[in-house]
């Protein structure tokens, strides 16, 4: 693996925070290391907020990225913020950059050389599946994917844990999972 550095980003209140931890917390699961760092600031629900995850297979110095190998992107106020900083390729990781793009509130018609490119209706699926607020597991489906960097079953983990006691939204966000992850 060596190393991925990840972008999340979008309004407060799309669970963005719970994105970055449930991929952190399904790559420690593989143990990995990782870092996870939320900026939201006054930000809240509304406001933008990104979150910063990195895992490496050495131990990382810092927890800031300035380029990402992925972005996952939930609106066009973070598209237009992070766009520019998604490697086309990196020799650290090995790979090709990876955007993964909530067309439902960034309708951007955009191509990058050497970045590929998921467009789903996030929103929309969600909505379709029963709540908007599970656009977020529909995105972590099209990354669980894309990278293969882990498995499902510690996303399922980390979701029970997350949303302990509350069966209904469990289910809701493991039905967007698999939604994310069959059109990725």
């Amino acid at each position: 693996m060596k190393e991925e550095r990840i972008i999340c980003a979008g309004f407060g209140g799309q669970g963005i925070m719970i994105l970055g931890k449930l991929i952190a917390y399904s790559l420690m699961e593989r143990n990995c290391n990782v870092t996870w760092m939320p900026s939201y600031g006054a930000e809240v629900r509304g406001g933008t907020a990104h979150c910063m995850v990195i895992v490496s297979d050495r131990e990382i110095a810092s927890p800031i990225i300035s380029h990402c190998n992925t972005a996952i992107i939930m609106n066009k106020p973070s598209l237009d913020k992070f766009y520019s900083i998604i490697s086309p390729a990196s020799p650290t990781a090995g790979r090709r950059g990876l955007l993964i793009l909530n067309s439902s509130l960034a309708d951007k018609d955009i191509t990058r050389k050497g970045v590929d490119i998921v467009k789903l209706p996030m929103t929309e699926i969600a909505l379709s599946i029963g709540s908007a607020r599970a656009a977020n597991m529909v995105a972590l489906g099209a990354y669980m994917k894309r990278r293969g960097l882990f498995f499902k079953k510690s996303v399922i983990k980390g979701i029970r844990i997350a949303f302990s006691g509350n069966k209904e939204i469990i289910d809701l966000n493991i039905k967007a999972l698999n939604k994310g992850e069959a059109l990725a």
